[in-house]
């Protein structure tokens, strides 16, 4: 008996001390396969929306749960549930594509800059420098007004406004891994500055960089419905949440459902983008 019980202790105490490790680690690889999840779920919404977001599938103004429409419909008949999907769908892969961008630009001018040094690194932050004086939302309506409202100008002026961000932040960690001394060990044995930028700078700065992306989608999301609903977006009827949130502003008070429907998708992506980001940061952080 008096070795049985301080064995028993011994499990008890490997189990106390292993759970509070083990659980939140799980919860944040959780997070970070909801980008997968999301993903996968927006390349399915043409079979998993149950009608055509542009063509009135029932009676108009229909409440939600009422004649099979789930979210109701809208003001000529149209199924909000799939026009929240479609339009769920846009601004998912819209922030992909500019967090996409914003890293491939950025950390390709901040991987130079930092690897270079001198007049190169002082001219690519000086431009990198000018971008970010400038107010970025304001900037991103300037280029939309100018080009004209469409999906493709919206991006194209978000992605303008977005990649110093990721410049800055590549560039300060390939200047601070560049003063390692395996950096200087390759440096000394006559590897090309290609070659090291690639073998040797780059891994060290891109994780800092996907998890600035990954934090980024929430952010995106809601700049790019805010462009939206000011008018800078797809034009009618396409489904768009923040342009059909703002077209339908005027039932708010008698059918709620048709303007909040939208804003409940910008809500839940946004969401979703921020937990996954925060929980890919967690896992870094552990990692380093």
């Amino acid at each position: 008996m008096a070795v049985a019980v301080p064995a028993l202790t011994r499990w008890r105490s490997v189990r106390i001390t292993l759970a509070p490790k083990s659980f939140p680690n799980a919860a944040n690889w959780l997070g970070v396969s909801l980008i997968a999840v999301v993903t996968l779920v927006a390349l399915a919404v043409p079979l998993l929306a149950p009608h055509d977001p542009l063509v009135p599938a029932g009676l108009p103004l229909r409440a939600p749960g009422q004649g099979g429409f789930l979210l109701g419909t809208d003001n000529i008949g149209r199924d909000l549930l799939s026009r929240v999907l479609y339009g769920m769908r846009a601004s998912w892969f819209a922030a992909l594509a500019v967090v996409a961008s914003g890293v491939l630009v950025g950390g390709l001018i901040g991987l130079i800059a930092g690897a270079a040094g001198g007049w190169v690194d002082s001219l690519l932050m000086r431009i990198t420098d000018a971008f970010l004086a400038l107010p970025g939302p304001v900037l991103a309506i300037a280029v939309v007004a100018a080009l004209g409202p469409g999906f493709t100008h919206t991006l194209l002026a978000v992605s303008i406004v977005w990649w110093p961000f990721y410049a800055r932040l590549v560039r300060g960690d390939v200047a601070a891994l560049a003063a390692r001394p395996h950096v200087e060990s390759a440096k000394l044995a006559g590897v090309g500055p290609i070659r090291l930028a690639v073998r040797h700078l780059l891994p060290g700065a891109a994780p800092g960089a996907l998890v600035a992306a990954s934090l980024d989608l929430g952010t995106l999301i809601l700049t790019l419905s805010a462009l939206s609903f000011l008018g800078l977006g797809q034009p009618a009827p396409a489904p768009e949440l923040g342009a059909d949130a703002a077209r339908n502003l005027s039932y708010f008070l008698q059918q709620w459902w048709i303007p909040v429907m939208p804003g409940l998708g910008v809500t839940v992506l946004a969401l979703i983008g921020t937990v996954a980001g925060d929980c890919l940061r967690n896992l870094m952080k552990k990692e380093r």
